[in-house]
């Protein structure tokens, strides 16, 4: 299979990650509009209005949008998930990502491409089978290892499963980022603890903190040691991303819609430099090497192979939060772009910067520009440093928007 053949389908919360994933190479990006989707609470969001903005962007670059409605649905939504389908079939979006059967249903009635979601928890032929009926693309659960994600494979090319275009089923996996301790994402514990639903798209994260273990006897409190035992480290198969493409996966899910741009700038440039060098037969240790130390550098929480190389039991954290070897501090913002010349002006706010210095550019229309400062220049003088409060000018290939942010990026 050409590397062409497979999609990487790239996590979506704004439009700086947006155009992040469409100049790092991805193939397809998918995104959650309105409360519906799983997304609802971590990420940004898009409304309805963004749809066609989306898709007009996403088609200059030759990139498929997929939108996410995969929350359990109750009657008083159904209204609101007819007219998020009706919208987004209306502004060229390219399919659904959902798992409630009213969703597979309406789209359906209207004619509207369908993914099943991993919440459907898709781990055998028969499922598949039963499921093509509405969708052309199954994401399967996140629990099956490769040995079991190959056999549905090949069943689907041996039964000939072909879904509502009448083309076999194409098969999604996860690929990298955060996982979930429950099965197929399907917790309760935020809804138990705080009313609050990750099943609606509003898990608070329990999972990810620290706890106590108190005897009910005797009152004896135990601080649970090393762990954060409900806490799982983010899933990395760049590493074995082969096996993956051997198995018969046409589509490699990146998690993160609620991470930034340089996340998905990163993650996306290198598992498209992975696909493209299996491809080549030029996949080998010295790359898989560099692109984890590259994806070290943006957020993870540790890195494991999941599932699928047979084990049964996640890896968990030893600490809270990020475990990124850099981090990126606010410095400023944008001022105006100096087109004929390239030259991006910006102010200060906060902390200096220096010649030498790394930084990272964010935008709704440049997505994650990283580069290293070479010159500067205040009232058209060169200078060596800028602090708080400065104005200051240099070269930059993109185009300048006081939408633009400026990060300076240090060791974490």
């Amino acid at each position: 299979m050409k590397h062409n053949d497979i999609e990487i389908m790239a996590p979506v919360g704004s439009y700086e990650s947006l155009m992040a994933a469409l100049k790092a190479g991805c193939g397809a990006v998918y995104f959650g509009v309105e409360q519906l989707n799983m997304r609802a609470r971590s990420s940004i969001n898009f409304t309805t209005e963004d749809l066609k903005e989306i898709s007009r962007r996403c088609k200059a670059y030759d990139v498929r949008t997929y939108l996410t409605l995969n929350t359990i649905l109750y009657d008083h939504d159904i209204r609101l998930m007819k007219t998020i389908v009706d919208q987004a079939k209306e502004s060229g979006v390219d399919a659904i990502i959902a798992s409630d059967h009213a969703v597979m249903s309406y789209c359906k009635s209207i004619g509207m491409p369908l993914h099943i979601s991993t919440q459907s928890n898709v781990t055998n032929i028969e499922t598949v089978e039963f499921y093509a009926t509405f969708a052309d693309v199954m994401v399967l659960s996140r629990e099956l290892s490769l040995r079991q994600v190959a056999e549905i494979a090949r069943e689907i090319n041996r039964r000939k499963i072909t879904g509502p275009s009448g083309k076999l089923i194409r098969l999604e996996v996860f690929a990298h980022g955060a996982l979930c301790m429950a099965v197929s994402g399907k917790c309760y514990l935020s809804l138990h603890s705080h009313n609050s639903s990750a099943n609606r798209g509003a898990c608070i994260q329990n999972c990810r903190k620290e706890y106590i273990v108190t005897s009910k006897e005797d009152g004896t409190e135990l601080a649970i040691d090393n762990e954060y035992i409900m806490s799982a480290k983010d899933l990395c198969t760049i590493g074995f991303l082969d096996k993956i493409l051997d198995a018969g996966v046409c589509i490699l899910k990146i998690e993160g819609r609620g991470r930034s741009a340089d996340y998905v700038d990163t993650v996306v440039r290198c598992y498209r430099e992975a696909v493209t060098a299996i491809e080549e037969e030029s996949y080998t240790r010295e790359k898989i090497d560099q692109w984890m130390k590259e994806l070290s550098i943006v957020y993870n929480r540790g890195f494991w192979d999941g599932y699928y190389l047979g084990r049964k039991m996640g890896e968990w954290n030893d600490a809270y939060g990020s475990k990124a070897t850099q981090k990126k501090i606010y410095i400023g913002r944008g001022v105006k772009y100096f087109g004929k010349i390239n030259v991006g002006e910006f102010k200060i706010e906060s902390h200096s910067l220096k010649q030498g210095d790394k930084i990272l550019i964010t935008g709704p229309n440049i997505g994650a520009l990283k580069m290293q400062v070479d010159e500067m220049r205040v009232d058209d003088a060169p200078a060596e440093s800028v602090n708080k409060g400065d104005v200051f000018s240099m070269k930059v290939e993109e185009t300048i928007r006081p939408s633009a942010k400026l990060y300076k990026i240090v060791p974490a």
